[in-house]
């Protein structure tokens, strides 16, 4: 039996044995695996099981989140868009070190160095509060003013406690990417879907508890959802910290660990800085997307943040598919194996394609009744049921894009996807994305159309540049 057809993955038209429950029960035991020798598609199941359920908790919780905030009106939606908006950049900087960190566990661990590995984990981690505490400081003070910079109305800005909390909350985030990053790389993927079940599992439950006051809680509006966000994300970051230093895990962190490493950690700052400019390349364009969609009104924008939050529920569980892809390709590297790194790609991305290709001819055909579960305004519904059939056309290529760019960084080579998001997003999404919706008066529609080429365009020009096999040379 061949690495490609050993298994199956959800959204894949064979059958479910029972060989492959025997995988998955193993896979979510979080048993310690070589991931550098054995069948390369088994080796994907096994770590791509945890890394999807672990987004899957996730994807539940930015669609019922915004289901309970909408039924505070367009502006408390508006609010979240807005500040969701901004809290991208924190996103990117968070994926950012976690590519760095990443790339380096993984390239340690193929190299058969766990010293190294937790080492480079401890720098890491030291790194990321480092910056934390400058950006929370900035975000609680700066909140008003950013959100009149992103042309917020008059009922937005009533809601600037919500975006304090959450600009100022950014550690916590921080924490639970970069930590999580770090047992990916290590192959410990159980572990991550565990800190993410029960950070999201704590939001889900008091969401609705503190934005409607249900029982004891206060009831704090959409400030509710800020407090319950950095609540769950608060547990889940201190879960995986203590995950971190407990003996047993294929990346220990001691207290020597954490003794400043200049080098070390100016290489994890080369690494993660061009990471972050990477993401952040990319996470900024979608900002420039919402200042072009405000400008349509609250209506508009509230259509917009509800397809968009539909749209992270399919994407986010492919996401761990291309972390799967990340880790595959790391091990490979360090442990001297390209062509087997090379295949790995390949293999996640047929499995990205069956389940976004499924999930993509659902959205076109269901998007009506699926966004009328979050809104049923006759003004914002139809604008979300339109961004969600025009972007999901590019389902299939955004399979194979978001692994090929998972492969770059796992691989070390951050430098090429941010070119490549340069290129694509900057010099091509942005300005179709104005001439559409506002010099030919094609509204938001002409946004959802410019989102759907420039991330068709992505993954051809990444798969070009991938073929020619240049990041097998990267060193980390």
């Amino acid at each position: 039996m061949t690495d490609t057809q050993e298994i199956v993955v959800p959204g894949s038209a064979p059958p479910v044995t029972a060989g492959n429950w025997e995988n998955i029960k193993e896979a979510l035991r979080g048993a310690h695996h070589d991931y550098t020798d054995g069948p390369i598609g088994r080796a994907i199941f096994l770590l791509a099981v945890p890394m999807v359920l672990e987004t899957v908790l996730e994807s539940v919780f930015a669609v019922v989140d915004v289901f309970f905030v909408s039924r505070l009106g367009a502006d408390a939606v508006a609010t979240v868009g807005l500040t969701e908006s901004m809290m991208v950049l924190i996103y990117t900087l968070a994926m950012g070190l976690g590519i760095g960190a990443t790339a380096t566990v993984a390239r340690r661990i193929g190299e058969k160095d766990p010293e190294g590995a937790s080492h480079a984990a401890a720098q890491a981690v030291l790194l990321a509060l480092l910056i934390s505490l400058v950006l929370g400081a900035t975000g609680i003070f700066a909140a008003p003013a950013l959100l009149r910079g992103m042309g917020a109305s008059p009922g937005v800005l009533a809601n600037v406690n919500f975006t304090r909390i959450m600009l100022g909350g950014n550690a916590v985030v921080l924490m639970l990417f970069l930590v999580n990053a770090i047992f990916r790389g290590a192959g410990d993927a159980v572990i991550a879907m565990r800190v993410l079940w029960l950070a999201n599992a704590i939001n889900i439950f008091l969401g609705p508890m503190l934005i409607f006051g249900v029982g004891p809680f206060p009831r704090l509006g959409v400030v509710g959802a800020a407090v319950a966000t950095n609540i769950g994300r608060g547990t889940g970051a201190v879960y995986a910290l203590s995950r971190l230093v407990r003996p047993g895990a294929r990346v220990q962190v001691r207290r020597h660990h954490f003794r400043l490493d200049p080098a070390l950690m100016w290489q994890m700052v080369r690494l993660s800085g061009s990471g972050t400019f990477q993401i952040l390349v990319g996470s900024a364009s979608w900002v420039a997307l919402v200042r072009v969609i405000s400008t349509f009104g609250s209506t508009a924008l509230a259509g917009y943040t509800i397809c968009m939050r539909v749209l992270v529920f399919a994407l986010l569980p492919s996401w761990g598919l291309s972390n799967a892809a990340a880790t595959m390709v790391g091990q490979g590297l360090g442990a001297r194996k390209p062509e087997r790194a090379e295949r790995a790609v390949w293999i996640a991305g047929k499995y990205n394609l069956w389940f976004l290709g499924g999930v993509g001819v659902i959205f076109v055909a269901l998007a009506g009744p699926i966004v009328s579960i979050f809104s049923s305004d006759p003004a914002v519904a139809p604008i979300a049921v339109t961004g969600l059939r025009i972007v999901a056309l590019g389902f299939p290529f955004y399979a194979y894009g978001m692994v090929l760019t998972s492969a770059f960084n796992g691989a070390g080579d951050t430098w090429t996807p941010t070119w490549i998001n340069l290129l694509v997003f900057w010099l091509w999404e942005i300005p179709l994305a104005y001439l559409l919706a506002v010099t030919f008066h094609g509204g938001p529609r002409g946004v959802f159309i410019s989102i759907m080429l420039a991330y068709s365009t992505l993954a051809i020009v990444s798969a070009w540049l991938f073929r020619k096999g240049r990041w097998k040379t990267r060193t980390v």
